[in-house]
């Protein structure tokens, strides 16, 4: 039977042939130290447990909630943005809160991409940027990573050389793989690029508070005159280590917001009240809570930074983001990232994300999550010694990916 035509759109999920392996082998008996999925394993602070407890046992709380966010989480995310960016927001025109930032970007998609719509998008990046899109019928162009020089002159030519005109530009610092960051000049340039050409700045600052250096990420709202053509999205899966309750935002342009919260009133009746009021108590606290994750986070990356040195694999220290951005091991770049991945998981009994789930241009590395223990982090390592010692031969009974039939 024919696949459906947003379905054949798609490209294979290529994570779902690593998670298969790691189920097949969790399945035998192998225990798999699991660095692969972006999934936080550190509990919500308590605080925010007690205030959902609390609101759930009000009945009223029971009943559909409000699509764009209850009045009390708008007016708190408002307040976060002015209190970390000095950006002054109206909760009621200029806040929306979503189901995950993840939601909110492909129902952004959704609400303003006519079919054939022109996309600038960075390749490598989390999947949704592109997909979500692709989804809603736009096409994909692609730009360097790396918010550089390269990056702009990409922009540039894209914008000549597309017909038609490019709609939106994608921007995602700290970046989800990479963890690439970008600074206020560099968003300067972007936004002013955008303002003369009419085209929309989409930005993902999910990882805003996750940073270990002594300079905090920027939004993009902070660059005068950004309002007038950018919204972002952020969320508090990682922040708040609140995964699983799916509570994010988008901010900024009046226009777009509406866009999305129309689209989203035919969709969602937003998420469960209870689950609002306590991201609201968690939004409106001190940052205490942020500054204890950030710490577990930078003393993990230290921990694999230098473990897997010391087993062989040389690993660049993230400064921000809960992801290592890993180039293979020279004695392995051959065999690509699944291959790879694969390998890792058969061999070493150690879970990761193939780069090239993240974009062609992302083949030649590995995402490593910062999502097991600093125990747990160094028996990687040692599996990962193990394994690159006796790499020789394994390598030789492995067929590369592209030579395959």
């Amino acid at each position: 039977m024919e696949e459906f035509h947003k379905v054949r759109r798609l490209p294979p999920y290529v994570f779902e042939e690593v998670n298969r392996l790691k189920a097949s082998s969790r399945a035998k008996g192998a225990d798999i130290v699991d660095l692969g999925m972006g999934n936080p394993d550190l509990p919500t602070p308590k605080f925010i447990v007690d205030k959902l407890c609390e609101a759930i046992r009000d009945p009223r709380t029971h009943r559909y909630s409000a699509s764009k966010g209850i009045a009390g989480l708008r007016r708190a995310q408002a307040a976060y943005y002015k209190r970390r960016f000095g950006v002054t927001l109206d909760p009621n025109t200029q806040v929306v809160a979503t189901l995950g930032s993840k939601e909110g970007f492909a129902n952004m998609a959704q609400a303003i991409t006519a079919p054939g719509d022109v996309i600038l998008c960075p390749n490598p990046t989390y999947p949704i940027h592109a997909f979500g899109f692709l989804m809603a019928g736009g096409t994909l162009r692609a730009l360097p990573a790396r918010p550089d020089d390269t990056f702009m002159s990409a922009l540039d030519k894209a914008v000549r050389h597309s017909i038609p005109k490019p709609l939106a530009v994608i921007l995602n610092y700290p970046s989800n793989p990479t963890a690439f960051t970008a600074d206020l000049d560099f968003y300067a340039e972007v936004v002013a690029f955008a303002k003369k050409h009419g085209i929309i700045v989409l930005s993902d600052l999910a990882y805003a508070e996750i940073y270990f250096d002594d300079t905090p990420p920027p939004s993009v709202l902070q660059v005068p005159g950004a309002m007038d053509v950018a919204v972002e999205f952020t969320s508090m899966s990682k922040t708040f280590s609140m995964p699983g309750w799916r509570m994010g935002f988008a901010v900024g342009n009046e226009r777009l917001i509406a866009a999305l919260a129309r689209v989203k009133s035919y969709l969602d009746y937003g998420a469960f009240t209870p689950i609002q009021v306590a991201a609201t108590a968690a939004l409106n606290a001190d940052d205490s809570a942020i500054r204890e994750v950030r710490e577990v986070y930078r003393r993990r990356r230290d921990v694999l930074v230098e473990s897997f040195g010391r087993a062989g694999w040389d690993v660049p220290p993230p400064s921000s983001t809960m992801f290592a951005w890993a180039p293979l091991p020279p004695q392995y770049l051959s065999l690509g990232s699944l291959e790879f991945s694969k390998l890792l998981i058969e061999k070493a009994d150690v879970a990761v994300a193939p780069g090239v789930g993240f974009g062609e241009h992302g083949d030649d590395h590995v995402r490593i999550a910062l999502v097991e223990n600093e125990h747990r982090i160094r028996q990687s390592a040692r599996n990962i010694r193990r394994f690159l010692a006796s790499g020789e031969e394994t390598r030789q009974n492995v067929i590369p990916l592209g030579a395959r039939a």
